[in-house]
């Protein structure tokens, strides 16, 4: 299993990171934790959770995640063997603090819920699941400007970030679902007040969603925050298995309405140029998708998730895939007719 730096923390992940928003509603702690140990086993260090997790996010399994990821490093007894991260909630869940906000006092109680549920008593990576204030993220597009927004400032997150680092429960911050401006700010913050300097942005990137690309890509180069890659897979569209409608048993969008993101018409086309790629090259699609996020250079980690361990298999065997150049002028090609379709 290949490695890469997290920012210039110091702190090296496996590039395959496990995601586990399924731990909770589609996997039982069981097979949630038979999960984590053949990740571990593969060679990954890398666990990616959340405080709202499971998906979809829903008041009586809110925390599960957490907890069932506590429960098997409590059994496993391999804490110091892994890199766990985990995200406070922004503006939007009222089941979750009365309706969470990126402020000093609910990051503070966030973050010790999580470290209880987790059984542990730090984080290596504590994240800002997506900004407070309002502007592009989950497919959102047009930026509209609010002059009157009541957003916490920056300046508050950031700080209260500090205090937890200061306190040991901390090891490094990052953030998610946020845009180049924000990427920036944060980095001037951190520079002129002395402030912990992100390490990373988990934003989503696949070959239907590229958009990383347009600004993040630089800033991931030039100023060490690499990307945390979610949704590869695009929710699994891009394994070929929802094409002309078909809805398979206890698949994601078969299970849960709200997962429409990568469903629209022009996705479809792109997606099935991009399963005929792989058909025509010996490929099995999801592992192409992969193996496409694995090799980008601005890259630090790419979040696998699963509901079977098939699966969770098929996913890691993209680490060993390495596409050649016939696949990925192809690839370019699809992207050329298809920009973008599910920002």
């Amino acid at each position: 299993m290949q490695t890469r730096p997290l920012g210039s923390t110091g702190i090296e992940v496996s590039r395959l990171c496990l995601g586990t928003m399924t731990f909770g509603e589609q996997n039982s702690e069981a097979e949630a934790h038979e999960q984590l140990d053949r990740a571990v086993a593969f060679g990954i260090n890398f666990i990616d959770t959340a405080e709202m997790y499971p998906v979809p996010p829903r008041a009586e399994t809110q925390g599960r995640t957490e907890a069932y990821i506590g429960s098997w490093l409590k059994a496993r007894a391999s804490r110091d063997d892994v890199i766990i991260a985990s995200k406070v909630t922004g503006p939007g869940l009222d089941h979750i603090r009365g309706g969470p906000r990126l402020t000093r006092e609910q990051i503070h109680r966030a973050i010790d819920a999580s470290l209880t549920r987790l059984q542990t008593d730090y984080l290596d990576l504590y994240q800002l699941h997506w900004p407070d204030r309002r502007t592009n993220f989950f497919g959102r597009l047009g930026y509209e400007h609010d002059e009157e927004e009541d957003a916490t400032p920056l300046e508050e997150s950031l700080s209260a970030l500090k205090e937890l680092v200061d306190a040991g429960k901390v090891r490094a911050i990052g953030l998610s679902n946020e845009t180049p401006w924000g990427v920036m700010r944060c980095l001037q913050l951190a520079e002129s007040l002395g402030l912990p300097r992100v390490a990373s942005v988990q934003n989503p990137y696949n070959l239907l969603n590229r958009s990383f690309e347009v600004g993040l890509a630089e800033i991931a180069h030039r100023e060490e925050v690499g990307l945390l890659a979610y949704s590869p897979l695009a929710f699994g569209v891009l394994s070929g298995k929802y094409l002309d409608g078909a809805r398979p048993a206890n698949a994601r969008l078969t299970l849960f309405e709200r997962f429409q993101r990568y469903t629209n018409p022009q996705a479809e086309e792109a997606t099935r140029a991009y399963v005929a790629i792989a058909r025509e090259h010996d490929l099995d699609p999801a592992q192409m998708a992969l193996a496409f996020v694995n090799s980008r250079p601005f890259l630090t980690s790419n979040i696998i998730g699963a509901t079977t361990m098939e699966q969770l298999e098929s996913n890691l065997e993209s680490e060993f895939l390495k596409l050649d150049e016939a696949v990925l002028e192809a690839i370019e090609a699809v992207h050329s007719r298809y920009s973008n379709p599910c920002p």
